[in-house]
């Protein structure tokens, strides 16, 4: 067990004196039991979701595998927890992984909160978390990280260590927590546990086995997190129903989504709502999209763009998944009737604008938004796995933007592993267009980019409507909203690969409010 962890659990004996009589149990832990650290999220206004999992190895250790554990959650105003909130027990069922969410009301809005978990005679790490302010609250800022994409083998996870000293209200989380494959290329980092997964079991062990980084285990603890997926958490490329293009195909499709998006909650400070259908009646869907608001400030919405989207269009060769189209040569391309939101969540976006009274919509989404055409001799070639290969579902919400007059449209992004920064279009079309909205789309936090930087400087040259791009640094984005302007800062790694690496800033933009144009500071 890591140094921190042994201290912990060489205090919690000590600790017992101010715990609730339930946290008294008569299970002495070999192994640590909270070696996959602790978590919150979903915030709202009056309440949180607090998450943990039992480790399996302290399980297997202490003969409970196969057994249901009580879990004691505590939230309270100080560190020390004399001045509790709330106080309850859950029990933590092999049936979903020994995970613990605890859905806790009636909290203050816009403040900060204290939590732990008691099983037994073992405490885990004290986790800090906020709520939002109230809906109609005055808010003179909002600060947020946006990250995405995360595969285990391709480095290390320093850009968490790095977010701790952000002051940031909460990460925004934008798809690709885990990979279902180890790095085929270069050689690995470190080691991916597990080879190729698609089963609850592999799925479970992934997630064990990213949860066990201790950076990620912190910027958890520090700062409520609000997540989406895409389609590493399941398959690569993989669209609503049909699989994707990583890995020997499975005989049933549906049964490795299921268990994904069953890993996926067991994992994730995520509401039991939202997945209900999915783990009491074996249904096929959860719900992942969703909106929030942080006072007058600020409105979010969490787009899933996996989950109920038709095939990618004229795939190369006879394979499934992504890769890059003329749309000359591709007569479904330009279908209206093809979507990425699927036909329940486009209207319900559309409604969510027509109701924002917010200063700034930020939506959170997996992929990068703006149209990049690869060709840069004069002719078109486009990713057909992202909003370029739907640009019928694009155009509409475009529409609803500009219909709905949203204030302020901010798009957040992932996917890409580069850094892509552009303004957001009336008609890409059109490239003298009005713009209606700005876009950062972010790098990743390990993932490699495909594009080396001279091939992103060409490609950036004949897309006018991105200001800037870059695709040899790793980290994360850090975006400040205020009454008067929205700055973002990108920040880098000096070397993904390198556990101890240090940061620095890559680049700074600011939109002032009102006006749908980037300035690089």
């Amino acid at each position: 067990m890591h140094r921190r962890h042994l201290l912990q659990f060489g205090v919690a004996s000590a600790a017992l004196i101010s715990l609730p009589r339930a946290g008294w149990g008569q299970q002495s832990w070999g192994i640590y039991p909270f070696g996959l650290g602790v978590a919150s999220g979903s915030p709202t206004s009056d309440s949180i979701v607090l998450w943990t999992r039992l480790d399996p190895t302290a399980l297997e250790a202490a003969g409970l595998s196969d057994k249901s554990v009580d879990v004691v959650w505590e939230i309270a105003h100080d560190e020390r927890f004399t001045d509790l909130k709330a106080r309850g027990t859950l029990q933590a069922t092999p049936a979903l992984a020994h995970s613990v969410h605890a859905e806790v009301e009636g909290l203050e809005p816009g403040r900060g909160y204290f939590y732990r978990f008691i099983a037994s005679s073992a405490v885990s790490t004290t986790g800090r978390t906020q709520t939002f302010p109230a809906v109609d609250a005055p808010v003179n800022r909002l600060r947020l990280a946006y990250a995405s994409c995360q595969q285990w083998g391709n480095g290390y996870y320093s850009a968490y260590r790095h977010m701790l000293d952000e002051r940031l209200d909460f990460v925004l989380f934008l798809g690709d927590y885990i990979y279902e494959y180890p790095v085929s290329r270069p050689t690995e980092v470190r080691p991916t546990t597990g080879g190729w997964i698609n089963t609850l079991a592999g799925y479970r062990s992934r997630y064990a086995l990213h949860k066990s980084d201790l950076n990620l285990q912190a910027a958890h603890a520090a700062y409520p997190w609000v997540v989406t997926w895409d389609d590493h958490e399941v398959q690569n490329d993989y669209a609503g129903t049909q699989q994707g293009n990583s890995g020997k195909p499975v005989a049933d499709f549906m049964a490795r989504r299921h268990a994904a998006y069953q890993a996926f909650y067991e994992h994730m400070p995520v509401r039991r709502a939202s997945f209900a259908q999915l783990i009491e009646s074996r249904g096929e869907n959860a719900r992942v999209f969703s909106s929030m608001t942080y006072g007058r400030l600020a409105a979010l919405y969490t787009l899933d763009d996996r989950q109920f989207r038709d095939p990618q269009a004229c795939t190369p060769g006879d394979r499934l998944g992504g890769g890059r189209v003329d749309p000359a040569d591709c007569a479904s391309w330009n279908q209206p009737q093809r979507t990425l939101l699927g036909q329940e969540q486009e209207g319900w976006i559309r409604r969510q604008f027509e109701k924002s009274t917010a200063q700034w919509n930020i939506l959170g989404q997996q992929t990068l938004f703006g149209s990049r055409n690869f060709d840069v001799n004069g002719g078109q070639r486009y990713w057909n796995d992202g909003w370029d290969g739907y640009p019928a579902a694009r155009q509409r919400l475009i529409d609803a933007m500009m219909q709905t007059q949203l204030s302020n449209p901010v798009l957040l992004g992932g996917d890409v592993h580069e850094n892509w920064v552009g303004h957001v279009l009336a008609d890409y079309a059109n490239p003298h267009s009005a713009k209606i909205g700005v876009e950062f789309c972010g790098t990743s936090i390990t993932s490699l980019p495909d594009l080396t930087p001279e091939r992103a400087a060409r490609i950036l040259a004949v897309n006018p409507h991105f200001i800037f791009a870059n695709t040899a640094s790793r980290g994360y984005g850090v975006a400040e909203f205020t009454p008067k302007q929205l700055t973002v800062t990108l920040r880098a790694m000096t070397d993904a690969a390198n556990p101890d690496s240090s940061a620095f800033d890559l680049a700074k933009f600011s939109v002032p409010t009102g006006h749908s144009t980037i300035e690089q500071l």
